[in-house]
């Protein structure tokens, strides 16, 4: 009976037909060396009123823009930031005039580890500058110290999956690949700004795809003796055409000694401490958990037990290929020195439909519980609006 089930299936893998698939492959299993990526997006909501009795038309328009780059290595990890936000807005009432707010910040922080390769202790170094609409200084800041633990970009192996399982789908391969195949097509789809350099933007894809195409043939899993032009197309749609939100995995902690060169409130060439934790996790291949905290405070004899505390939450999954929902909670502690903490909560909850590979429309809404200013409250919105994706 043994001998009858070997032959059987010693038959059904010369024959090409579908064998049982490897063991799942999930986020996790990804290995890699050196990796980037970049994110960025523009995003508006806008609105107008006037109902029967207001004075004049209310308008509110909200805009707003976020720059990441990370940049991997195996011996430092390098991550610049951008953020800006504006606001302009005008009641109904009689007289009312517009109001405009804006904040903007960039920072640089660079990550060396003292071992090559390690996913243990390293010395940072960060430079931020922030400016504000409501305040007449910059807020500027240099750091040092030193951190331990490591974050890998594992959005490669994010599409590896999706790739293959497109590729299932329309018959293009037979059935899964072993799990160093997935980490090997994740490389290559890794090396997209290294293969646009070489080869050039507007050609890069026919050398990026056929290498992918190498990889599943090398792997003896392709229906036919080359990729069919149906898996063409679906490579290029999972690739191209379509948009995956970076998957993040690992965790840090960093602890620093600032100087700060002047902030919002006033205080000048001032020493400072800052501490900071990250921690990301895909719950699975739709699914990204992250959550970021940072402890600052300024060494001032006028605040001496004045702090900062902000920390921020966030659940992302992927209903399907162009819906995603993005869920937050931000937590924002001012201690203030003399006077009232300020603690603000902030719950928000985003559909985002693809319109295309770089326009999404989004639906928001969002909650803000503020306490210890003189007009504490929950404010509520709902809105609807674009985002444009740069990256």
């Amino acid at each position: 009976m043994k001998k009858q089930s070997l032959k059987m299936a010693i038959g059904l893998i010369l024959s090409g037909a579908v064998i049982p698939a490897m063991a799942d492959v999930s986020l996790y299993d990804y290995t890699e060396a050196t990796s980037a990526y970049e994110d960025a997006y523009l995003s508006a909501n806008a609105n107008l009123s006037k109902n029967r009795g207001d004075a004049q038309t209310g308008y509110d328009l909200k805009l707003k823009g976020d720059y990441e780059k990370v940049i991997s290595t195996p011996k430092q990890d390098k991550t610049f930031k951008f953020n800006a936000d504006g606001y302009v807005n005008r009641a109904s009432t009689v007289g009312a005039k517009s109001t405009d707010v804006y904040t903007a910040g960039a920072s640089t922080t660079i990550d060396t580890y003292f071992s090559e390769g390690s996913k243990g202790a390293f010395w940072f170094g960060k430079a931020s500058v922030g400016a504000s609409s409501e305040s007449n200084d910059l807020d500027t800041a240099l750091g040092l110290g030193v951190g331990y633990g490591r974050v890998v970009n594992v959005t490669p192996m994010a599409k590896s999956i999706r790739l293959v399982d497109a590729l299932i789908k329309s018959g293009s391969i037979r059935r899964k690949p072993s799990k160093a195949v997935y980490n090997q097509i994740a490389q290559i789809i890794a090396k997209d700004s290294e293969y646009a350099s070489k080869y050039g933007r507007k050609d890069y894809q026919k050398s990026w795809i056929g290498d992918i195409e190498s990889a599943l043939k090398s792997a003896g899993i392709l229906s036919s003796s080359n990729l069919s032009a149906a898996g063409v197309l679906g490579i290029r749609q999972v690739l191209v055409d379509e948009r995956i939100s970076t998957r993040k995995l690992g965790w840090k902690v960093r602890a620093g000694l600032n100087y700060v060169g002047s902030n919002f409130s006033g205080i000048k060439n001032k020493p400072g401490l800052e501490l900071g934790a990250e921690y990301h996790r895909p719950i699975s291949n739709r699914t990204q958990f992250s959550n970021e905290a940072v402890l600052s405070t300024v060494f001032d004899n006028t605040a001496s037990d004045a702090y900062k505390l902000k920390n921020k939450m966030t659940l992302t999954h992927e209903v399907d290929a162009r819906i995603d929902w993005e869920n937050s909670w931000t937590l924002g502690y001012d201690k203030v020195s003399g006077g009232s903490d300020i603690t603000t909560n902030t719950l928000s909850s985003t559909f985002l439909y693809e319109l295309s590979n770089s326009l999404d429309y989004s639906v928001s809404a969002k909650l803000t519980d503020t306490n210890g200013t003189a007009n504490d409250g929950l404010d509520k919105s709902i809105n609807m609006g674009i985002r444009y994706r740069l990256k």
